[in-house]
């Protein structure tokens, strides 16, 4: 590839002096891309994911069994903390890109490097293309007939993550971007590593105490990306604005919608053990 060698602009934020030109090679490349186009395999996706998981796929399961999905579910959770391992290495595995991010956490430069910008856009895509897989997570609770947990919660979450993530890397790439994806990555592998173990049934499940934690480290990302948020905004960081607010409003809603779950899952239930306590005691 050739270098890079035009003054590069957020678009949107065109009285910004830093950023990625778009019609620039290494960022053009990406609407070549599987999926990365147009928005109609998108909306394809999402709209026969909750019409499996809402309405099909609960009929389906009416009157059957719930599916054995032991080692489906063994070899999903695995690939899951594999994957992520990889995004998170994508980035602390590379000196350049980490040393990028350090001297430019505020104002970016022009990246003559196209290697840099190429690899900082392909790792989002496979980013994107993780949360796609994700959705394999609701179909396995219709599947398993444990509807209970398609939670409005579950199911905006992760239809919301597909759109995000493809929407920035078609439209509002900014190196922000790029840390809060690292920082899910590395909660997913956890959080995965948990399912991983607890699929192996009762007698590895019974040592997970720590499941609440999981939802603790969940609520801290979020309160992690508003910090960040808050920092790139006072200090008028040259990102693209609106990808900054977005990822306000988006770990806003999720600050609350995941300290409702914990407030019931966990909170609740202490609050009820305690009352039954009190009135045998």
């Amino acid at each position: 590839m050739a270098e890079i060698t035009q003054k590069l602009t957020w678009p949107g934020d065109e009285h910004l002096k830093t950023g990625v030109d778009f019609s620039s090679p290494s960022d053009k490349i990406v609407d070549d891309w599987l999926m990365m186009s147009n928005g109609t395999p998108i909306i394809l996706i999402l709209a026969a994911y909750l019409y499996f998981i809402l309405y099909l796929g609960p009929r389906l399961m009416e009157g059957r069994k719930p599916f054995d999905l032991k080692y489906v579910m063994i070899i999903y959770n695995l690939y899951n903390v594999v994957f992520s391992c990889w995004l998170c290495w994508q980035l602390i595995g590379d000196v350049e890109a980490m040393s990028y991010i350090y001297h430019h956490q505020c104002t970016p430069k022009n990246r003559h490097i196209n290697n840099l910008v190429y690899k900082m856009n392909s790792s989002s895509w496979f980013y994107f293309v993780s949360k796609i897989v994700e959705l394999l997570d609701t179909v396995f609770f219709v599947l398993r007939k444990k509807q209970n947990q398609v939670t409005v919660l579950h199911v905006y979450h992760h239809a919301n993550m597909v759109a995000s993530t493809w929407a920035y890397l078609k439209y509002i790439r900014g190196e922000q971007g790029l840390l809060i994806g690292f920082v899910n990555s590395f909660v997913h592998i956890v959080m995965y590593s948990y399912y991983l173990l607890a699929a192996f049934g009762p007698r590895v499940q019974k040592y997970l105490w720590w499941k609440k934690y999981i939802t603790k480290l969940q609520l801290a990302q979020f309160i992690f990306v508003l910090s960040y948020c808050a920092y790139l905004l006072i200090k008028n960081c040259q990102f693209p604005k609106g990808l900054t607010y977005y990822a306000v409003f988006q770990a806003t809603v999720f600050l609350i919608l995941f300290m409702n779950f914990y407030r019931k899952a966990y909170l609740q239930k202490k609050l009820n053990k305690e009352i039954v306590k009190n009135k045998s005691s």
